[in-house]
């Protein structure tokens, strides 16, 4: 144990006032409303002589994107915010150090992630003009190791006319002869969705650096009944026992979300099944759909996990099934965890994620879009805008066998420098205790908590989840670690469990949150809370994984079953003002912390030295 954490000071978290002084307030205030009601009914009488205001009601313009017929690409509420001054400084410090972002400009979902000679490549949404959404190319970048980063030359340009409206998402599908193909979503100049094919030029170039397109393209176009903005995103394909490939491609009728299957031979001629893969009622349109299997027993016994990013709510679902060949249907093991109904990739800010099978180390690996959740006006000011998440392993989790484990991949740890331990930090209810680690804005942070119980065992409120915040206290949490905060608390993100008392016997359910409310001064942000319940079996303390990289926190409860990205935009707590605390906001339990936190070096991300051998 550090012995700097025996007598930390315990600094009390800023809370609702209770006892006397407490009933003074609240009698105060409930005076206070009663006045202002009887002010305001005043004023409403007033207003029934005056002339109309509906005329100067602001209207809030549409997001970015929905008029072409994708999800929105911008938040409009945000421009009807004060702007904050932000300074060069500050605006420098979002920049992160090691996750994947263009040098400049726009960029939203991932495309066509594969492992070709030696090379991880990733294609991504791209607008090579702009901070904010519009011209849509696909950038292109390659690596060693998903983490250190080379870009390349933008891969796809919209220059045709089957394309000219953008050069939407797609997928890889690398054939057992070698051969890459591509199939992507392209906006023709009449605005219809259409599938495209495209193929590398010269498969002995290991950076794939040339594109060709198919000559008469496009090789898919909506069905009857599907409208023309509803047909997107093709899947990698997949090999059947009649010799045929399939895809699936995203779609909605009326507001029932779905997703079409088509078989191929060559990619070029394809025959629509009689059957949708699935369908999921009220879910509505289904972007960037991603099908694939995950082992439970072994290669040879899998289920198959069916994603969907809807475009309704711009939140990733996904639930695990079971896919029958025979019809090319897929059927979820749990009705109530349905696609668009149950589980989430992310509880976060996260859209559009693609997977890719590693044939080099094994593996499936899962990238996510990360969108911005300031202004246009601060993107556009400081040139860029979004990133992907770091790269997540994905498996099955084989002790409840209900849902997914993600976890960021193995070689993230390459990264990681000086490292501080912390055991037993106790941490008393309503206290804050510091962490003294140095800087606090690149970490990776592995965190256990056991609980003492100060009262009877569950006596606090019921299924609070993740409540209003941090501020929302009850016998059994919330508790965890601040990030990205400053001295004076003034700001902070907490990252944290609340346990919810919920059957007789005093067992609870655990709610894992993320808390951006208190994260920045700035008005022009958007500030949420995001979180769910989290599986802890009996055998488990509680224990999470964090991710801190300047703007974005990545949050991983239990070993991966429940994943949270944050954005955040601190004012204060930036560059060496940033720092790390425990925290706990329970009344009726002491918690006892340890922790490891590594400190992480920047990933050398930069253009390809073309004029150097690698």
């Amino acid at each position: 144990m550090n012995p700097d954490l025996e007598h930390a000071p315990q600094i009390p978290l800023l809370n609702p006032p209770t006892g006397e002084s407490g009933r003074r307030t609240q009698k105060g205030t409930l005076v206070f409303i009663v006045l202002m009601s009887l002010f305001a009914l005043i004023i409403v009488n007033l207003q029934s002589h005056e002339p109309s205001l509906e005329n100067n009601i602001t209207l809030i313009p549409k997001a970015r994107g929905v008029a072409e017929g994708v999800s929105a690409k911008s938040n409009p509420y945000l421009s009807h915010k004060a702007s904050y001054n932000w300074t060069n400084a500050m605006l420098s410090w979002q920049r992160t150090a090691f996750h994947f972002q263009p040098q400049r400009n726009w960029m939203n979902d991932p495309n066509g992630p594969l492992f070709y000679m030696g090379w991880y490549h990733v294609f991504y949404q791209y607008n090579p003009d702009s901070a904010v959404w519009g011209n849509i190319t696909w950038g292109h970048a390659v690596s060693r190791d998903l983490i250190h980063w080379l870009y390349l030359p933008i891969a796809l340009f919209p220059d045709k006319w089957f394309d000219v409206n953008g050069v939407w998402s797609g997928s890889a599908t690398l054939l057992p002869d070698g051969k890459i193909l591509m199939l992507y979503t392209g906006s023709t100049d009449q605005n219809v969705q259409v599938q495209n094919l495209a193929y590398p030029a010269n498969l002995s170039d290991p950076l794939l650096l040339d594109w060709v397109k198919y000559a008469d393209n496009p090789v898919l176009a909506p069905p009857p009944g599907i409208g023309p903005k509803d047909f997107r995103d093709p899947t990698t394909a997949w090999f059947g026992p009649d010799e045929k490939w399939r895809i699936t491609i995203g779609s909605k009728l009326n507001g029932t979300g779905l997703s079409l299957v088509y078989k191929t031979q060559d990619f070029i001629h394809y025959e629509q099944n009689d059957h949708y893969l699935h369908q999921v009622p009220g879910t509505g349109m289904w972007e960037c759909v991603d099908f694939y299997p995950v082992s439970v027993n072994g290669p040879n016994d899998v289920k198959h996990v069916l994603k969907a990013s809807l475009d309704d709510t711009k939140v990733d679902h996904y639930a695990i099934g079971t896919y029958f060949i025979e019809n090319d249907t897929w059927v979820p093991d749990n009705p109530h965890e349905d696609v668009g109904i149950g589980f989430k990739l992310d509880y976060g800010r996260y859209y559009a994620s693609k997977t890719f099978y590693d044939q080099h180390k094994n593996r499936r690996i899962l990238w996510g879009w990360i969108n911005e959740s300031d202004s246009e006006t601060a993107d556009l000011k400081k040139g860029w805008a979004s990133l992907q998440t770091i790269p997540r392993t994905v498996v099955f989790d084989k002790k409840t066998r209900t849902n997914l484990v993600h976890w960021p991949v193995e070689e993230v740890e390459s990264l990681r420098l000086g490292s501080s331990e912390f055991e037993g930090v106790v941490v008393k209810p309503g206290s804050v205790v510091p962490l003294d680690i140095g800087p606090a804005t690149q970490l990776d942070v592995f965190a256990e908590f056991e609980i003492e119980f100060l009262a009877s065992k569950g006596s606090g409120k019921d299924n609070i989840g993740c409540g209003n915040g941090a501020v929302d206290r009850s016998a059994l949490g919330p508790f965890g670690i601040l990030a990205i905060a400053d001295d004076h608390l003034s700001e902070l993100t907490p990252i944290y469990f609340h346990l919810s008392s919920t059957t007789k016997d005093g067992s609870s359910t655990t709610s894992f949150c993320v808390d951006e409310t208190r994260s920045s001064k700035a008005p022009d942000v958007s500030k949420l809370v995001f979180g769910s319940k989290v599986p802890v079996l009996s055998d488990e303390k509680l224990s999470m994984r964090v991710l801190v990289d300047h703007s974005i926190i990545e949050s991983f409860a239990q070993g991966g079953r429940t994943v949270i990205s944050s954005r955040v935009y601190p004012t204060e707590a930036i560059y060496g003002a940033a720092r790390l605390f425990l925290f706990n906001n329970a009344t009726d339990i002491n918690i006892k912390a340890s922790l490891k936190i590594w400190q992480l070096n920047s990933a050398f991300i930069r253009p390809f030295p073309f004029d150097q051998k690698l």
